[in-house]
């Protein structure tokens, strides 16, 4: 009977302290728990209520007629098939090329400190600096068509063509290829040489190992890159809207480019229908990503 109280009593002190502990935790979340639903959670219920009424002060109930009319929308379907293209286009390359760099950064180079702050550099710098820069490389009378009417070219205008969409591409690779580098480079060093030296012994090339061992041991950096990616891809707008402004070229006339212009023409459903509709498909693509983590690691158990 005394074992039995004791044991009750310990028990009882244990779900005190679990309770003073979950009190102290939810105390220290308060305040980001707070500021999250402030500028988050409110907006975004407050911005698909919006979605679903008629206009500013008309508070009626339209049902799905505000994403219909967006859907009919060339501007909108001219927006959502340059996103598409260029997510399409950035994030395989946001992945093969910041893992080249980070497994030859991972090697004892020459300068190899020096190319690890020199990719990580771009990501200190502010946006305003950096498209000053590549306004001074591709500018109408920039450096690069001062090079090519050197050599008996004409000059192009790059971004009023569709050479902005390369243009765009290559700062925003530029921009953004340190924060995978670092990734990776973490990823890599977590990898035991010991992997790499038993599989030489065996007899396995470099190719093998690199997807024998190197690729199956980042497959959770790979998925968690995959995913910051995907969604940055989303928020290229900053670097093309300080490059070409708020109607750029056609070719690289973005979702954020929409939602803008409908912001400064007051058309707040549209605005708010096309927002909700960024939101499900990026939601849409990470959950698919879970979906696939999930069955790799049921797969390889």
């Amino acid at each position: 009977m005394k074992m039995r109280g004791f044991w009750r009593s310990g028990v009882a002190k244990s779900k005190l302290i679990y309770r003073k502990d979950a009190a102290a935790a939810w105390l220290f979340l308060a305040p980001s728990a707070a500021g999250f639903a402030l500028f988050y959670l409110i907006p975004f219920a407050m911005s698909l209520i919006y979605s679903f009424e008629g206009g500013i002060g008309d508070d009626r109930f339209v049902g799905l007629a505000n994403y219909m009319e967006l859907l009919a929308s060339q501007s909108f379907r001219k927006a959502a098939a340059n996103t598409f293209y260029f997510t399409v286009i950035s994030v395989p390359l946001m992945l093969v090329l910041p893992l080249g760099l980070a497994a030859l950064l991972n090697r004892n180079i020459y300068l190899r400190q020096w190319l690890r702050t020199a990719y990580v550099l771009p990501l200190v710098v502010p946006v305003a600096s950096i498209v000053f820069f590549w306004q001074i490389l591709f500018d109408w009378n920039g450096t690069l068509n001062a090079w090519l009417v050197h050599f008996g070219q004409t000059r192009i205008d790059w971004m009023k063509t569709p050479a902005a969409r390369h243009v765009i591409l290559m700062m925003y690779l530029w921009k953004n290829l340190g924060y995978n580098v670092i990734l990776f480079l973490a990823g890599l060093q977590q990898i035991p040489r010991d992997y790499y030296e038993t599989a030489q012994i065996e007899g396995a090339g470099r190719f093998r190992q690199f997807f024998g061992i190197t690729i199956v041991y980042l497959i959770p950096t790979l998925f968690f890159v995959t995913i910051m990616s995907i969604v940055n891809s989303f928020k290229v707008f900053r670097e093309t809207y300080l490059m070409a402004g708020d109607y750029p070229h056609d070719s690289i006339y973005m979702l954020q480019h929409y939602m803008n212009n409908m912001f400064m023409s007051l058309d707040i459903q549209k605005l708010t229908a096309a927002a909700n509709l960024m939101v499900l498909v990026i939601l849409l693509v990470v959950f698919l990503m879970f979906a696939l983590e999930r069955r790799y690691s049921n797969f390889m158990e």
